[in-house]
């Protein structure tokens, strides 16, 4: 897996001060995706050992509030085998001290449907250890600014403790 970028102080992506990490590669393509650059799944540096370490040493200060994985596509296939070992090192390190946010163009019912093009074997373990997922893709015809966290009104915020994931489609 490649990155864009890690914010190391990001208010815009959820709650509280954030470290915000922005992976490589989407398949979706939206209209007037703020990120376009980031649909190429080789742009940026590649994500390595010393990333993470990194990325857990900036999530160790007492005023960030969390994590939050956008890009790009974090639920892409190929990212997610990448995510899912840092997902459970900031669980493991700082439990529930720190919150998890995940954007994703697709839908959490997506992302639950074996038989969709997002859906792996990570899939269901990063969706169980994540708090917040907003979710579904850019539609610039929707695009608002008066949202908080999220670009268009199709886009839901889903408070993850809420979720049965028990059901899969």
């Amino acid at each position: 897996m490649n990155y864009a970028l890690i914010k190391e102080h990001d208010t815009a992506n959820g709650t509280g001060v954030r470290v915000s990490l922005f992976v490589s590669g989407c398949t979706h393509h939206c209209k007037g995706c703020f990120n376009e650059v980031a649909w190429d799944f080789n742009y940026g540096k590649p994500y390595t050992k010393e990333t993470e370490d990194k990325i857990i040493e900036l999530l160790d200060r007492p005023y960030i509030k969390g994590l939050s994985l956008l890009g790009g596509e974090p639920m892409e296939k190929v990212n997610q085998k990448s995510l899912l070992p840092l997902i459970l090192r900031v669980k493991e390190k700082f439990g529930d001290t720190k919150n998890i946010w995940v954007y994703s163009g697709y839908t959490l019912e997506e992302m639950q449907d074996k038989n969709s093009r997002c859906y792996c074997e990570e899939t269901i373990e990063i969706l169980k250890r994540i708090d917040v997922l907003v979710d579904g893709e850019f539609k610039e015809e929707l695009k608002d600014l008066r949202l908080q966290f999220r670009g268009s009104s199709n886009q839901r915020i889903i408070e993850m403790k809420d979720v049965d994931l028990s059901k899969k489609l």
